[in-house]
């Protein structure tokens, strides 16, 4: 193109624009500049609209908001500022670049508006987040066209006013307006950020009918609308049916199975992708390594981490942020360190994710220093870090600076609490002895505990044997939530505590009768790209004599280091035989057992459990730790257990 230029004998305005227009295309900001400049000054050639409209979108594009200044300068003294065709791509220029009272100014300067002009101003107001300038502008025009509304239905729905999206999108139709794959898509967002299920399926029933559903865009939007309402089956089928996937695809798929508890199948569904022939971007890498991190399955999250060095999309903060958070959430909690420590950039997410990570091991010091280090950093925390530094408080006994972050929390950053931060400070006062103080919390909070804020305090009652507010807690459980097993497991165990056994059997007899059920305990392993799954006395396994034989013999061997089984942790009125049997047959001994006969010498043995470790198990684990030399990692509903050499990261206090 330049080469052929620079042969042409004459070259007027068309010439000089054709070749301005060339390095845009191109992105090639400082050659296209140089053109405009050798064209004013040497070929003394005038600029026209097309020659400004050019220069403003790449200044636009490029974020160059000096050389759009300059170019505005220009436009002024050519006398193009009234120009509608040039006042657009300047209105979206300042707009984009956050300058919107300038854009405003443009924009009431010109003496000609047309329904583009005003399309880009409205873009305008949403991009800042001015919702009401917009609306009075949209609602001001005489003519609209299916963009004006589609911009509306966007902007108000990336505004976090879903409702209103869903109204305009409703009288978008009823004016009979042409709607397109855009429209589609904003509103479905708009139905996913609700959990709006019914208006999405409606939507999708008219997406049909507009023979829409073989569109990648609009069906990517239906695959994250259904996961979003947890309907992640009618995700799948739309997924299947797409007769054309892009990365957006896959990407909502991945996204939608690990938001819905499907980590495994978000992993599996990523390695299709991949035999697919599409690479993953930094986004759809991040979020499968997310989903590693929510299995606690290190083996595979490693591999992707090479994955993320080899490709360089380890550069990407989201990627980075993932890779912290899978080895804090899998154990290795020094390797996350490290890893934060090598990023160049970090953001809030960084910070909180290695918060969150020390917090889960029970390191309260490191957590509040790490805490406090971000803080001087400048960086400010958000409801997620506070939960990270409050459950670390509470879970070693820091009751005074776990107060202290929580007032600073609110009246210092201007955090509003949500149920899980009064459901730290529950925990925070009843897991320190500390009862009545929780009781009182309880009471002054501006709203009533959700149902883990009770389970939380009935747990303590439970430790600390208060039946008194135990009661309590478990009458506002089964009020607020009489389906919910906690209240009656943990009401029994107080009353076998106490040998009441009567009312042990009152209280199962309520739960038969509601139809209450216990969700069964069951621990896993990963092996050989295996997860291998066990529950209490379970013997399904394809090894178990193998393992009963293994745990008999651990079991003698931990009686002669000093061992003595938890008798408390059997709810059952039996013999002292059968709960020693009960006891020596939990999922995560046998899931132990079962690593220790597998995994070779040397490399740690991880184990997840679904429910929190009990009393006897955690004491058990202990001593296998030291008889057996080995590190074990468990990772159960509350938080990670290292054991190394008899002795608990916990410190015994979970």
């Amino acid at each position: 193109m330049v080469e052929i230029f620079k042969c042409m004998p004459l070259k007027d305005g068309v010439s000089w624009n054709l070749l301005i227009s060339g390095y845009a295309c191109r992105g090639s900001l400082g050659d296209a500049v140089e053109a405009y400049r050798l064209m004013l000054r040497e070929a003394r050639v005038d600029p026209n609209r097309i020659t400004f409209s050019t220069l403003l979108i790449l200044a636009s594009s490029s974020s160059f908001i000096c050389l759009g200044r300059q170019i505005h300068c220009q436009i002024v003294k050519y006398g193009f500022d009234s120009y509608v065709f040039v006042g657009s791509p300047l209105v979206d220029m300042y707009s984009k670049a956050g300058f919107v009272r300038e854009a405003k100014q443009v924009f009431d300067e010109l003496e000609e508006k047309n329904v583009v002009v005003y399309n880009t101003m409205i873009t305008g107001f949403l991009r800042c987040g001015m919702v009401e300038d917009s609306k009075w502008l949209f609602r001001g025009m005489v003519e609209r066209d299916s963009i004006s509304w589609t911009t509306m239905v966007t902007g108000l729905a990336q505004n976090g006013l879903e409702e209103e999206a869903i109204v305009m999108f409703r009288e978008m139709r009823l004016e009979g307006v042409g709607i397109d794959q855009y429209t589609f898509g904003s509103v479905l967002t708009a139905c996913g950020g609700l959990l709006a299920l019914e208006q999405g399926q409606q939507i999708h029933a008219f997406i049909i009918r507009t023979c829409y559903d073989d569109n990648v865009f609009v069906g990517s939007a239906l695959v994250d609308m259904y996961s979003k309402c947890r309907f992640i089956r009618s995700a799948e089928i739309v997924f299947s049916r797409m007769p054309h996937k892009n990365i957006v695809s896959w990407t909502a798929m991945i996204v939608g199975y690990g938001q819905n508890g499907y980590s495994e199948e978000a992993v599996r569904i990523f390695c299709e992708m991949q035999r697919n022939g599409i690479d993953p971007d930094d986004f759809t890498l991040g979020s499968v390594i997310s989903s590693c991190a929510n299995l606690a399955s290190l083996e595979e999250g490693a591999q992707f981490h090479c994955q993320a060095i080899v490709s360089g999309l380890i550069s990407f903060i989201t990627v980075s942020n993932a890779i912290v958070t899978l080895y804090g959430k899998c154990g290795s909690i020094e390797e996350s360190h490290r890893l934060f420590n090598e990023m160049l950039v970090r953001d809030q997410v960084s910070w909180t994710a290695l918060v969150s990570g020390y917090a889960q091991f029970g390191k309260a010091k490191e957590t509040v220093e790490l805490f406090e280090r971000m803080l001087d950093h400048g960086v400010k925390p958000d409801g997620v870090t506070f939960i990270g530094v409050l459950s670390a408080c509470s879970r070693a006994g820091l009751v005074e600076k776990g107060r202290s972050y929580f007032k600073s929390m609110v009246d210092d950053h201007g955090i509003v609490p949500i149920a899980d931060h009064y459901t730290c400070m529950i925990d925070l006062f009843s897991r320190s002895g500390k009862l009545k103080h929780a009781e009182n919390f309880i009471k002054e909070m501006p709203c009533s505990p959700d149902a883990i804020g009770w389970a939380t305090l009935l747990s303590s009652c439970r430790v600390h044997k208060n039946m008194e507010i135990g009661k309590w807690a478990a009458e506002s459980l089964l009020q607020l939530d009489p389906q919910n097993p906690a209240s009656y497991v943990l009401l029994s165990s107080m009353h076998a505590l106490r040998g009441e056994w009567n009312e042990v059997a009152n209280l199962r007899r309520r739960m038969r009768d509601k139809r209450v059920k216990k969700e069964p305990g069951c621990s896993w392993i990963k092996y050989n790209n295996k997860v291998h799954i066990f529950s209490a006395d379970d013997q399904s396994h394809p090894d178990s004599e193998k393992i009963y034989a293994e745990l008999e013999k651990l079991n003698t061997k931990m009686i002669e280091e000093g061992y003595k089984p938890d008798m408390a942790s059997v709810l059952h009125d039996v013999t002292e035989a059968d709960k020693l049997d009960m006891l020596s047959h939990h999922s995560e001994k046998l899931a132990i057992t079962f690593g220790l006969l597998v995994i070779p010498q040397g490399l740690p043995i991880r184990v997840v459990k679904n429910l929190r470790v009990c009393s006897d198990c955690h004491n058990a684990t202990k001593f296998i730790s030291k008889i057996a030399g080995r590190e074990i990692l468990v990772r159960d509903a509350v938080r990670f257990h290292k054991f190394s050499n008899g002795i608990c990261s916990c410190g015994d206090f979970w």
